[in-house]
Formats: structure tokens, sequence, C-alpha cells
């Protein structure tokens, strides 16, 4: 069909212009204005039902509203008037093309109402469908040959080598490399970084390792100057004896947000120093405002808000605080005969009576008073990690706690949170699980992680062997990692 829709759209394009496609698009799809938001609020009706939706089209001959549907469609039967605009997502339908097209002029207009949209209403652009540029297309042209992914490729599956008791990293790298949105960052080249800081940066160098990973080459990778990196960063992770998983990867995410807003700032700074005076003291002021409220990839991914909310016994007055958090430790109970992570997740979220012991001076009261202290999950991240405290530290033992937790693939976290809300979607799918065999000083880590939506791979170091989701379900499970399933952009 190429960049000019359909031989229809042409026709109708040559008879209409395209005046009614831009006054539609503009007052009835992007809305570029508070007097098109109006209109759309007072018009934008089906005629037959009088609905607002969920999908409405208009047709582009005689600007007539209706429902996706037996609505429209009737009014083509009867009219004949093939070209309609869909006004959720603004695609041209053809009806004797039976089928959505695109033009690229159509797009264009699209495009700059969406930029009215977003001024008007003080908000970024919304996401949208990757569209390539000319250079881009130069490339894919001049570049035919393609990667055919079936469902027994290996593209992205890579052995680690064990450097000596790594085995707590190889584990963690997998989780990370195997997590989409970050692989889809990565991939994409989003990452900048400054020549001077290139060298140290922890971020460009995971970047290294995702285009390993996806290079097509098929032998185990070192992970040496990755180590090599967390060590100088995260010192207590220095040396060759073994480390815990969950420690090093909340210290992982640690140096990449860090290294994340070195990176953010620097490149700022560095566009200031060459602007005039003025647009540089703007730039500066704007730098510090992102590093207060940092948006790097990592904390759009992992960062998550927990509530505690402690409610004085006396008065019931509730004071409340938000904490940002990356994963989730969860402790497993007493029992011994086998749990759930729901359970553990109730027991997380239980409101606890904080005793006569551990008073709380109350604002309201003005006096110390017994309350009681309830916790639950204010903001998801797009990934969430649960921590099962399987590793028991006192002053008389070390131990390792081997009870069986029962964890779902397919987990909705809406009794957790807050605030409940009909519209959100809390639903999450399993994707990584790291498991820890042995003893606390005998012990070995491996990674079960989704290579493709059916299908698992278990990574042990080195060796990288088919899974069932069975085999996944029934492992121990140390940490697990989830991925939304429906994601709201902003």
């Amino acid at each position: 069909m190429g960049d000019a829709g359909c031989v229809h759209f042409a026709s109708y394009v040559k008879e209409y212009g395209y005046d009614s496609y831009s006054v539609v698009h503009a007052y009835f799809s992007a809305c570029i204005s508070k007097e098109a938001r109006r209109r759309k609020a007072l018009s934008c009706l089906c005629y037959k039902c009088g609905s607002s939706g969920p999908q409405l089209y208009s047709c582009l001959h005689c600007i007539y509203f209706a429902c996706k549907g037996a609505h429209i469609n009737e009014h083509y039967k009867h009219t004949k008037h093939f070209m309609a605009l869909e006004l959720c997502y603004g695609m041209l339908y053809c009806y004797q093309c039976r089928d959505f097209i695109y033009h690229s002029k159509c797009q264009a207009i699209a495009e700059r109402h969406l930029r009215r949209e977003a001024r008007s209403l003080d908000k970024s652009l919304s996401w949208r469908p990757w569209s390539p540029s000319r250079l881009e297309i130069e490339l894919l042209l001049k570049n035919p040959k393609r990667r055919h992914v079936t469902a027994l490729t290996s593209i992205g599956l890579r052995g680690l080598l064990n450097l000596g008791s790594t085995c707590f990293m190889n584990c963690i790298v997998q989780a990370l490399i195997h997590t989409p949105l970050l692989r889809d960052y990565f991939l994409a080249e989003l990452h900048e970084c400054t020549a001077k800081t290139a060298a140290k940066c922890l971020v460009c160098e995971v970047s290294r390792l995702f285009q390993e990973f996806y290079s097509g080459a098929r032998g185990p990778l070192s992970l040496h100057r990755l180590l090599h990196l967390i060590w100088n960063h995260a010192r207590h992770l220095a040396g060759y004896e073994q480390q815990d998983a969950h420690e090093f990867f909340i210290a992982t995410l640690d140096v990449l947000h860090r290294h994340c807003k070195i990176s953010m700032t620097e490149l700022a700074a560095n566009a200031a120093a060459a602007a005039a005076a003025a647009a540089a003291a703007a730039a500066n002021d704007k730098s510090k405002s992102s590093q207060a409220n940092c948006n790097c990839i990592i904390d759009q991914i992992f960062t998550g808000g927990l509530q505690s909310d402690v409610v004085c016994q006396a008065c019931k007055g509730v004071s409340t605080t938000i904490d940002p958090f990356w994963d989730i430790s969860l402790d497993l109970g007493e029992s011994s005969n086998g749990q759930s992570l729901i359970d553990c997740l109730e027991r997380f979220t239980r409101a606890e009576h904080l005793g006569s012991s551990a008073k709380i001076k109350c604002n309201t009261c003005n006096s110390y008073q017994e309350s009681t202290k309830q916790l639950s999950m204010r903001t998801l991240p797009i990934v969430a990690s649960f921590h099962l405290k399987r590793f028991e530290h006192s002053s008389l033992i070390d131990k390792k706690i081997s009870t069986f937790i029962s964890f779902p693939a397919e987990l909705d976290m809406t009794p957790f949170m807050s605030q409940k809300n009909d519209t959100a979607d809390f639903r999450y799918s399993l994707y990584a699980v790291i498991n820890h065999v042995g003893t606390l000083d005998a012990g070995h880590y491996t990674a079960y992680v989704r290579h493709q939506k059916d299908i698992w791979v278990k990574c042990d170091d080195h060796i990288i062997t088919t899974a069932t989701l069975k085999q996944v379900l029934d492992s121990e499970g140390y940490l697990l990692f989830y991925h939304k399933k429906v994601l709201e952009y902003e």
C-alpha cells in the first residue's frame, strides 16, 4: 500500500482535499484546544444510539459519528461513503479496502495536532508507535537480510562463565537481560554517556552486554569487566567469595541508577555550556530539577511506592508516609507445610499492633500513644520483584529456610493496593526466577528466564537448557520477577 494510502483514498483526496480530515482529527481525535475538547464532549456522540463510545468513527464525507461495528457499517451501506476516521487512535479506515490505511501526509497532520494537544494540556507527548526516519528507511533497504525469530531461536541466549563463585552475578544478569523494557531501551541505544565517564560507566557496560547477547553469537560470555566495575562502585561486594544474589541485585540497580543520573547531569551541563549565559542558567536549573526527580530507565521500570499507615489507637488519626522501593522482601512465616506468595503478601500487608513498648507520638493527641501500622502498595513498578527471605542470620546461628513457597505464573496485585482503582490493571506475568541450591556455606545460584512467550530456559552459568513452566513453578524460588501485563503510558 505504501505511504500514499490506497487508490480509494487518493480519489477521496482529489474530490475533498485534506480539510475534512484535518478538522475532524483536530477537534474530535487529538483535541488541540479547550474549545476542541468542549465540542467533542458536547457533539461527539453516536448518531444512532447516542453513546460516546468506547470506540467511535467519523465519516469523512459528511462528518457523521457512529459506534464501531453495526452503526458505522449501516451508514456506509446506506450512503456509500467509504472513508472514515477512527477517533480513539486517529486511524484512517477505508470501507472499500475493508482495512486501516496509512498516509504519510495525514500522519504529518496528525503529529502536528498531537503536539498542539500536548501543549494545550501542558503534558508530554503520548506514546506513539515507532515510525522510521528517512535515514532508517534507507538503512533497512540497504540491509534486506532479517533475523527470522522462530520458537526454537537462540537469539538473546548466552551462557555466562563462572569466574570463581560468581553464579550470584550470572543469574542476576540473566534476569536483567530478559527484562523486556530494559532490553528495548538498550537495544534502541537510548543510553547516552560522555567520553569522559564512559570507561567507568556501568550503564555503558550493560549496554555492551545487551549487544553481545543479541549479536547472534552462541559462545559463553565473560563478565570480568562488569565484575570489576561493580567492585569499584560497590566495595562491599569486592572479593572472590560467594555473595548474596539479592544484595547484588539491589547494588547493581543502585549503581545503574547513579550512573544514569551522572550521564543525564553531564549531558545537560555540556548543553548548557554551549548555550548563551541566560539559557545556560535555565538549563542548569532544569538539570538540578531532574536530579531531584530522577526519571532514569531504572526508576521507570523498577521503582514503586510503599505506603505505611500508622493509626493512633486513641483518636484513630492516620499518619501516612510513602517510600520508594525496588523490591519487596517477604518473611516466610512459621509453617513448614508450605505456603504461597499470596500468603506472604497478605502477611506483609496485614495491620500490626506496635504494642506499648513502641508508642509513637500522635500529632493529633500531641502525646505518645499505642498504634497499629499497615503497609500497602501506593504505586507499583513495571517490574515487581519479590525477595523471599530464605537466609536467617542471628547471633546464635545462620541458617537457610528451604520451605516450599508456591508462586503463580500470573499475579494480580489489586488486593494489596492502597487505593482501589477500577480502571487500573495490576496484573503481572512471571518472567524470571532465581534459585539457590545447597547450604549457606556451600550453595549455588541458577536462574529460570522466560525466553519467549511460552518458552522457558534454565541458566546454570555457561550451560543453557530448556525448561518447562512446571519446573519453574516447582522450584524453590529465592527472587521472583514479574512484569506488568498492561502498560499505561503518560
